[in-house]
């Protein structure tokens, strides 16, 4: 049987959402640091939609599909990470001008903290029994 622990899934919620937003991911010369919409809009798009779904699996409480959904979400933001580290060091295809790139462009740390709440969400599921008086762990109907 699976459990939920309902603050665990909403902080990881919250962690994911607004580091999106806030945290910077690439560290550009002219423009300072940029989010993970500045970054690339469609990796963005795609992020809060598998974190959409997250969400409406957790109010109807379809717990394995949860699961499921938090582990794509977490492979998915080590995808893009990849991603824009190979976009980063072959942008142009040509060796000295994608070195200029690669030393004015750096990964920052907003990439740790995405990734660190999606494991959040991962980990707030988990197998085990329930007893009725824990308030914050429910069972899967």
């Amino acid at each position: 049987m699976n459990r939920l622990n309902k603050p665990m899934a909403i902080i990881g919620f919250i962690v994911v959402f607004l580091s999106a937003i806030f945290c910077p991911f690439l560290k550009t010369p002219l423009q300072a640091n940029w989010n993970l919409f500045q970054v690339d809009m469609g990796l963005y798009m795609i992020t809060n939609g598998l974190l959409g779904l997250a969400v409406l699996l957790f109010f109807i409480r379809k717990l394995r599909a949860f699961r499921i959904v938090g582990l794509v979400l977490v492979g998915w933001l080590v995808l893009a990470m990849g991603l824009v580290y190979f976009q980063i060091h072959n942008y142009f295809g040509w060796k000295f001008i994608d070195n200029i790139l690669v030393k004015t462009l750096h990964m920052k740390w907003g990439w740790a903290v995405i990734i660190v709440g999606a494991l959040i969400i991962v980990f707030s599921v988990g197998k085990g029994s329930v007893g009725k008086g824990n308030p914050i762990a429910e069972q899967e109907d």
